[in-house]
């Protein structure tokens, strides 16, 4: 076996030119499919760890995708909102040990708007243990203070202090904004690689007041305006919220108060678990990490076949080797060994330049996919679905070199010295 793999590395060297662009091509075809696959895992980790340690959501009735959605994900639209006074039963229920109560509807320049308490700070977590943290600033507190997400601040370009103003309906584009309630920005959050980054945030209070004005949804006659200040002399009671989040004293409580919240008596009211809801959502679109999956496979098939057909190519320009390699006293068997060693050896120096390319890739673009896509690519080993990929092609480009070997292996002594013209 060493005489072999030493003549199989000899024979690469010779010709190497050949031999370097079939392992490039099947770096490439590796580094694309690992790629893909540590892309589809790290986005399910980052779609199902985007609220962590949160037992239930309760909001009105509807479907539990459109509220996880909504609430979550800060996608679409609540079908309706619920009674501040059903948040405060929840909020007193004594298997409850905290809630955060979300309140949305408005946005600013295509960014969803917040409403939430000092709550949401406190207890929401993503990605296991970690909470939202001011990179600089503090939370809001007043009633026209104003949080944002790293990717707002970062797309806005704003800082401490900076003056904006909210606009209603959640479009881009908005027929009506509150020119007449600024808000003052008095804390930017870290980067999460969640919705939080692409939020902002207010008070209830602050949501409260942009709209005290309004009757029956539509905005005030300019005469009519209340104005910040005389609003920031009011106590300004919260009467709806879109969602509360909440979190159980014991797991065990989760199903039980999921039950008694989704029969409540005084409203219709929808409680799911997230991570159920999550599961759910992820097989409703599961279809498009497989359909990924399928093109990467395809584009290593095809590096593969081009390994192939460069070793049966050189086959007619070899014989002439082979021919020696007999006459010394190299047996049949010798020269298959031969031939599938060299695939393997080129297969094997691909996948290693493919595996170190997408690492590579990983560590240079890491934090311009995190700012842009939201998506967390954590710097990890192989996985053992990644692993089983590459042993994968090591064993087909084993059964592809047995195909040249074969034929090869068939070759006798006087053919290859047979001189073709």
């Amino acid at each position: 076996m060493k005489i072999a793999l030493r003549l199989a590395w000899r024979s690469l060297l010779n010709r190497r030119l050949a031999s370097i662009l079939t392992i490039l091509s099947v770096a490439l075809s590796v580094a694309l499919l690992i790629g893909v696959e540590r892309v589809r895992q790290s986005a399910r980790s980052s779609f199902t760890n985007t609220i962590s340690q949160t037992d239930l959501i309760v909001g009105a009735r509807g479907g539990g995708v459109p509220l996880l959605l909504y609430t979550v994900f800060h996608m679409g639209n609540a079908t309706n909102n619920i009674s501040f006074a059903t948040y405060e039963k929840i909020s007193s229920d004594p298997n409850v040990a905290w809630t955060i109560p979300l309140s949305m509807g408005d946005s600013h320049r295509g960014f969803r708007v917040v409403g939430t308490n000092a709550d949401f700070y406190a207890h929401y977590h993503y990605r296991r243990n970690q909470q939202p943290r001011f990179g600089a600033g503090v939370e809001p507190k007043a009633m026209f203070d104003v949080a944002v997400g790293s990717a707002v601040a970062a797309k806005l370009g704003y800082r401490i202090g900076d003056h904006l103003t909210l606009s209603h309906g959640v479009g881009e584009v908005s027929f009506h904004s509150h020119d007449d309630k600024p808000f003052s920005v008095t804390g930017i959050l870290e980067p999460t690689g969640t919705p939080i980054d692409r939020s902002v945030f207010i008070t209830l209070q602050g949501l409260e007041a942009i709209h005290a004005d309004w009757e029956d949804g539509a905005p005030p006659l300019p005469e009519h305006a209340i104005k910040s200040a005389d609003l920031q002399q009011r106590s300004l009671p919260v009467r709806e919220l879109s969602a509360v989040l909440v979190g159980a004293k014991s797991r065990a409580d989760s199903l039980g108060l999921q039950r008694q919240w989704s029969e409540f008596k005084g409203e219709p009211l929808s409680a799911i678990i997230p991570g159920l809801a999550l599961d759910d959502l992820w097989e409703a679109i599961s279809y498009a990490e497989n359909g990924l999956r399928v093109v990467a496979s395809f584009v290593v098939v095809v590096g593969l076949l081009g390994l192939l057909v460069s070793i049966y190519n050189s086959l007619n320009e070899r014989r002439r080797e082979m021919a020696i390699l007999r006459s010394v006293g190299a047996g049949p068997g010798l020269i298959f060994a031969l031939m599938i060693i060299e695939a393997v050896l080129l297969t094997v120096l691909g996948a290693a330049i493919g595996v170190a390319t997408m690492y590579s890739l990983l560590f240079g673009f890491r934090p311009v996919i995190e700012s842009h896509f939201g998506l967390y690519l954590p710097i990890s080993p192989l996985s053992s679905a990644e692993q089983w990929y590459l042993c994968a092609i090591v064993g087909l480009s084993f059964i592809l070199g047995a195909i040249p070997a074969w034929r090869a292996y068939r070759n006798t002594l006087s053919d290859g010295l047979t001189i073709r013209l």
